[in-house]
């Protein structure tokens, strides 16, 4: 495959590219933003994928076409993936997968942002995780008090699948929207389960 400004690609078979850990969570990632997208073209909602600050600190600049940032790095911790408004509610949340089949591993969530979901529920807003169990094609909205409840309850460094089972919001695959989080969001504004 030829890429702009002559560039080559070598063709590679699927099954020997190394496995890259660097994209996980594209799949719901991009069912989210697709479904964003669509609450903000009906005028549902507007909720947006924050971006990730970086930091550029070098970059090669032979012409305007072939610029290319050399190095770069995290200027601060991010929070969470996404935020919005929806019904005059602030909302925020964090989109994971896992390919476990029993439990969602809680080093995947950071200190940091914990204490932004807390701060956001504190603040009187909507906060939670979306949490993909892709191996059994299974979404979960898990509120944050839910979430606080388990951390501060619990010894273990994952969360059962039967916690979300128990405590959390199934989400259905959907069309259009894909993953319509915003009928769980309903229920929790209306408070019922």
């Amino acid at each position: 495959m030829n890429y702009p400004n002559g560039i080559k690609k070598k063709a590679t078979s699927v099954e020997s590219t190394p496995t890259s850990h660097k994209n996980r969570g594209m799949n719901l990632e991009d069912e989210l933003n697709q479904t964003n997208e669509y609450y903000r073209s009906i005028d549902k909602a507007y909720i947006y994928k924050k971006p990730t600050p970086i930091k550029i600190t070098k970059v090669d600049y032979p012409s305007r076409d072939k610029t290319v940032i050399k190095e770069a790095f995290f200027a601060v911790p991010s929070t969470t993936d996404y935020n919005g408004i929806y019904k005059g509610y602030y909302i925020d949340f964090e989109a994971k997968e896992t390919q476990s089949k029993t439990s969602f591993a809680l080093s995947n969530i950071h200190p940091h942002q914990i204490k932004h979901l807390e701060n956001i529920v504190r603040h009187k807003g909507i906060s939670f995780l979306i949490v993909r169990f892709t191996s059994l094609n299974l979404t979960y909205l898990l509120r944050t008090e839910d979430f606080i409840d388990y951390l501060d309850n619990n010894e273990r460094k994952s969360i059962e699948l039967d916690y979300f089972k128990q405590k959390g919001y199934l989400i259905k695959d959907g069309y259009n929207p894909r993953v319509d989080y915003l009928k769980i969001v309903d229920q929790i504004i209306g408070g019922t389960k």
